[in-house]
């Protein structure tokens, strides 16, 4: 063990109950002091925030409607172009719009600033690791930080815009007309990119689980039909009464659990190597 790590761990076992506290205020503070700035600068970019981003997928030019219509003229499915979204959105109450203009900027500043925040969590779990943990845990900030983001991509760009979609052309009756409201808009569209990004943190999940020994290879295939009645769940849970949208959250998350069970795999072998050194050297040695 190297001396700078000695010193370490001999700092942290000599710290006091109220020493962490103390550096968990600090740890809080900056993450709080993260969030604030970036909800900030949100909410002045109001323009782009919620003119662009945020009513993006309620509008006919979004990326991904765009996308599909030309998907649609190449494979000639007419179906697949959304040509227009039946549905208004109106506020109906005096303060709707002013407090959807901050609700939106936190979800926007929380997302933003979403690596620091991990970074920091990160920081003050791994003085408790030891030293194998630490190494073995290596590249979780950017590894956490890019499969969040991945999820949150898929959820603005592909599960948003197809429920959005569906939610809008669904009608009892034609006399009904589809005028939402903007609180429920916006809070669609968060619990949609939200769920769908923490839904992309599987693999990391089975990392650790498999790393601790909770969980193995044989086991995540054992359960592997459990796992995805669960997922399709999960998927008709956080997505609209619509198939297409459970099938395309489901999907990725089925991919990512197949991803987790290779993780498992890889660790067991890494382990299996390492207690087999372990047993030779000890044999030298004797």
């Amino acid at each position: 063990m190297a001396l700078d790590q000695y010193k370490e761990e001999e700092e942290e076992e000599g710290m006091s109950f109220l020493d962490h506290l103390e550096q968990l205020r600090w740890h809080l503070l900056r993450s709080v002091s993260a969030v604030m700035i970036f909800t900030v600068a949100a909410f002045l970019a109001k323009g782009i925030v919620f003119g662009k981003i945020i009513l993006g997928p309620s509008r006919i030019d979004f990326f991904t409607y765009r996308v599909l219509c030309q998907v649609s003229d190449f494979l000639s499915l007419p179906a697949l172009c959304i040509e227009q979204l039946p549905f208004t959105i109106q506020s109906r109450q005096m303060t709707g719009q002013f407090s959807m203009h901050i609700t939106s900027s936190v979800v926007v500043g929380l997302i933003a600033s979403f690596p620091y925040l991990f970074w920091e969590v990160w920081k003050f779990i791994a003085p408790g690791l030891y030293s194998k943990e630490r190494m073995a845990a290596r590249g979780a900030v950017f590894f956490v930080s890019l499969l969040f983001f991945a999820g949150t991509l898929f959820g603005y760009y592909i599960l948003a815009p197809l429920s959005i979609n569906f939610l809008s052309n669904y009608q009892l009756d034609p006399s009904i007309l589809n005028e939402f409201d903007i609180t429920s808009y916006v809070s669609t569209l968060s619990m949609l990119v939200l769920a769908s990004a923490i839904m992309f943190q599987l693999p990391v999940v089975i990392y650790f689980l498999s790393m601790s020994g909770l969980v193995t290879a044989a086991m995540l295939k054992a359960y592997r039909r459990h796992s995805i009645v669960v997922i399709l769940i999960l998927a008709a849970v956080i997505t609209p009464p619509d198939v297409i949208s459970q099938i395309l959250i489901a999907m990725p998350i089925l991919v990512l659990y197949e991803a987790g069970i290779q993780i498992a795999k890889r660790l067991e072998k890494k382990r299996a190597e390492k207690a087999l050194e372990d047993d030779l050297k000890y044999k030298d040695d004797e």
